[in-house]
């Protein structure tokens, strides 16, 4: 019998979450669902906006677009056709969201429609909706690192170097912003005011390569979650002196903090979510760490039910590189290193992740 993809996709997921169920570590969480909602296009960033109850998930590629799901039951309630981008977000004050495709698109949070488009330069990646001042950040690894946007009409104010590759950025609601600069072993700190950087934070004697960042606002500690030493390192978002160090799983390209239960979590493309619990402002430990399905490596956190969401998708045998190929050049992206695995069709999934 010839199965059709989406077919084979269903049951490959069926199992991976039956095998999840005995896989889990000790502790409070463990993965509550996964849904199917397969569709084509790569896939990079997961964005929840808690208030409008909504979770925008982008897909890029010929066939990229911009699916927006019901946080409550993951329900599919619009799309945005034609919309290649990393990812997306919304400022609930403002009623607009942004898209870090190129050209950025701007759209209306509660239509879903395209307002405009804005051309700005580099390579838009990640970004960071900053309710303080309802402006948007795009991050991009080449020059200019960061394009500043105003959320009431996408108006480019400015742009800011920080002379590396941003990868994540934690904003703590007082005109402060940092970003995790992945090929310079750095944090940025920068003045949103002024929309400059007015300092760098060193990480290198514990590692480098971080891809996640996260803040506990209240007390002034940051969370890297880097790849080279597959580590969390905490230090103070005040001075930049580092706390301490724990260990995660392979391959971070997300963090997030939850200060409802005092918690860091950094998602990772190995298959492991990885729990942090700030027991005080200088004592941190390693509570748990999750099972997931493998390349599940961003994530948000919805602050209402305080649970976390990702995304993965089934892949197939990576495919065999051909003798006559090239080795990769010195210092190239994982990603760059070779034949990648191709994914399954319509094996797209996302996971809750909970209590």
């Amino acid at each position: 019998m010839v199965c059709k993809p989406l077919v084979v996709a269903t049951i490959a997921v069926m199992l991976s979450f039956a095998g999840l169920a005995h896989a889990q570590d000790s502790g409070p969480y463990k993965v509550l669902k996964i849904q199917l909602v397969g569709g084509d296009g790569g896939f990079d960033y997961v964005t929840a906006d808690p208030v409008g109850r909504n979770l925008y998930v982008a897909r890029s590629g010929p066939a990229g677009h911009i699916g927006v799901y019901n946080l409550d039951t993951l329900a599919q309630v619009g799309d945005m056709q034609g919309v290649s981008s990393h990812g997306g977000a919304v400022d609930s004050a403002t009623g607009h969201g942004f898209a870090t495709s190129k050209p950025v698109t701007m759209f209306d949070a509660k239509t879903f429609a395209i307002l405009k488009k804005i051309d700005v330069e580099g390579n838009p990646d990640g970004y960071l909706n900053d309710p303080y001042n309802h402006h948007f950040y795009i991050l991009s690894h080449s020059a200019p690192n960061i394009t500043v946007l105003d959320d009431k009409d996408g108006a480019i104010l400015g742009t800011i170097d920080i002379g590396g590759a941003p990868e994540q950025a934690a904003a703590d609601g007082h005109g402060k912003i940092y970003v995790d600069i992945e090929d310079k072993s750095a944090i940025a700190v920068i003045d949103a005011n002024t929309m400059k950087m007015t300092g760098k934070y060193d990480v290198s004697s514990k590692g480098g390569g971080c891809a996640g960042l996260a803040l506990d606002a209240k007390n002034n500690i940051l969370f890297a979650a880097c790849r080279d030493n597959k580590n969390m390192i905490i230090l103070s978002a005040t001075d930049g002196h580092i706390l301490t160090d724990l260990p995660i799983g392979n391959g971070s390209d997300g963090a997030t903090f939850n200060p409802a239960t005092m918690e860091a979590f950094s998602s990772q493309g190995d298959g492991t979510l990885t729990v942090v619990k700030e027991n005080s402002p200088t004592s941190f430990t390693v509570e748990q760490t999750v099972a997931t399905p493998a390349r599940a490596k961003t994530l948000t956190l919805d602050t209402k039910t305080n649970q976390i969401l990702t995304i993965t998708a089934e892949f197939g045998p990576v495919p065999a590189v051909p003798a006559s190929a090239p080795p990769p050049p010195p210092g190239a992206p994982a990603w760059a290193r070779g034949p990648r695995a191709p994914m399954i069709p319509g094996s797209f999934q996302i996971l809750v992740i909970g209590k």
